[in-house]
């Protein structure tokens, strides 16, 4: 028997489908964060940093598949089945505005200023959007009349001033240079990517695809990636920001949480959902990682079980 705690999430109920995507913001100037999640219910969810809720985001018409906050937290974009992106205001919960679009939205990404917005999906274009000329027309990244990428766009991020990243099911990462909306350079996987997460901390692009993880500087330095195979298929991965010396994965084959050392090493199975694992998240500060299921619920785990934290009390097995 271990002497280590056990692991005992807690469960944040409240979607009536599949989470698709979770997000946290960065550490807010009172040292707390948010929780932002995304569910095929249309309704994504705003929480405090120890996983209570603090409200819905109404107005969406379809599936809602990415939401991110901007730095400050008082804005929040989403980008849907319905083919729309919006901005929202979280302190009020309202749409700011509605950006339209020719086909499902997938992923969407603010600017470090918030004074811009990416978007990408089943359309395979990359957009950029002012948000201080919301009325203008969006420009697409690349060139003039060809797609940003050849499938589906799975994931866009924002890193530094002007660089956009974009991930397609065409197994491209694309790194664009946001000021002249050109491509700068692109890396290739063998399989579709599945995911790809911004990990401001380590300055990382966490992507998985296929059986592969991948920890790739999010700006091409020319600094290595660390790239590993997994025995299974993860459907997303998230590195420890502060240690960066183990990172959690989901996948769609069984139910279960995994953390991993970095050489890959299987270091715990955490098991609590009942269904796939869709997504996975470490909060800014380390301490948790959430998980969001094709059950509907987000399951918030303890990097360390027995501390005390948030609403974790630190007598777990009577201690």
């Amino acid at each position: 028997m271990s002497a280590h705690p056990k692991a005992v999430p807690l469960v944040a109920p409240g979607h009536t489908r599949p989470v698709t995507h979770l997000s946290f913001s960065p550490i807010q100037e009172d040292g707390t964060y948010l929780l932002v999640s995304s569910c095929k219910d249309g309704n994504p969810m705003l929480r405090e940093w120890t996983g209570d809720w603090i409200g819905t985001f109404l107005g969406h018409k379809g599936a809602v598949w990415s939401t991110k906050l901007s730095p400050d937290a008082s804005r929040a974009a989403t980008g849907s089945a319905d083919f729309t992106a919006k901005i929202w205001d979280t302190y009020s919960g309202n749409p700011l505005h509605s950006f339209p679009h020719n086909h499902i939205v997938r992923t969407v990404a603010i600017s470090p200023t918030s004074s811009h917005l990416l978007t990408g999906g089943q359309e395979k274009k990359v957009r950029i959007f002012d948000l201080g000329r919301p009325d203008a027309e969006a420009d697409f990244l690349g060139d003039p009349g060809v797609p940003s990428h050849d499938g589906t766009v799975k994931s866009v991020v924002w890193v530094g001033d002007h660089t956009g990243v974009s991930a397609g099911e065409d197994g491209v990462i694309k790194w664009w240079d946001l000021r002249t909306r050109k491509l700068t350079t692109m890396l290739t996987f063998p399989n579709p990517i599945t995911s790809m997460e911004l990990s401001p901390q380590t300055k990382r692009l966490v992507v998985t695809s296929g059986k592969t993880v991948a920890f790739i500087p999010a700006l091409p330095t020319g600094s290595p990636t660390h790239s590993l195979n997994l025995p299974y298929s993860p459907s997303s991965a998230s590195v420890h920001p502060i240690l960066q010396d183990r990172f959690v994965t989901g996948n769609l084959g069984d139910e279960w949480v995994r953390v991993h050392g970095m050489d890959g090493e299987e270091k715990e199975i955490l098991k609590g959902h009942h269904g796939p694992v869709h997504c996975v998240e470490f909060s800014p500060d380390g301490e948790v990682y959430a998980s969001g299921s094709e059950d509907g619920t987000i399951r918030l785990w303890q990097t360390t079980p027995g501390k005390t934290y948030g609403l974790w009390q630190g007598h777990t097995n009577g201690g």
